[in-house]
């Protein structure tokens, strides 16, 4: 499975770690969110794009709070 996400403004907690609410589509079109707790490219590559996009975030278009309990792990 392929997925597209991208950032939002939204943060929660999952067992007391930060996360960030990532929002996306798979290459079938169903909607996901994901709850990212950290992010990471090797440091031999040059970053400062990636660094640059980072930072880019949207407004989510629905709360962390869309997620059932069931589905945290």
């Amino acid at each position: 499975m392929r997925i597209t996400i991208e950032s939002t403004t939204a943060l929660t907690y999952v067992n007391d770690v930060p996360c960030r609410l990532w929002e996306g589509r798979t290459e079938s079109g169903v909607q996901v969110q994901c709850l990212i707790t950290r992010i990471a490219a090797h440091e031999s590559q040059d970053l400062t794009q990636f660094e640059r996009e980072l930072t880019e975030q949207r407004a989510p278009s629905l709360g962390p709070n869309a997620f059932p309990l069931r589905m945290i792990l």
